[in-house]
């Protein structure tokens, strides 16, 4: 328990001091409407997974699909050569022994 006069502990609300009713009443009231949207968004997506019938949307196609990262030509020219250079110390040091 914190000794200040609100502290907010996994969404419930503690008064020590102070009582902010009205304060702690908007609050719950924005928590709900945040919980309403999420269930709301779980049910039409629980309604929609019955039938995958036809090209899934744009948002879930991309969803699922990993990002790759791009390089440009020049970091890929930079890589190679770095690579070729560590091969060839690698080389060097086995044909020395």
């Amino acid at each position: 328990m914190c000794h200040l006069p609100v502290c907010r502990q996994s969404h419930i609300i503690f008064l020590a001091d102070a009582m902010n009713i009205p304060k702690v009443i908007a609050d719950l009231r924005q928590y709900k409407a945040q919980l309403e949207r999420a269930i709301a968004a779980m049910d039409q997506l629980a309604r929609k997974r019955g039938a995958k019938r036809g090209r899934p949307p744009k948002w879930a196609a991309e969803a699922s699909q990993p990002r790759r990262r791009k390089f440009s030509a020049a970091t890929r020219m930079r890589m190679a050569a770095a690579q070729r250079r560590r091969w060839a110390a690698l080389r060097k040091s086995k044909g020395s022994q």
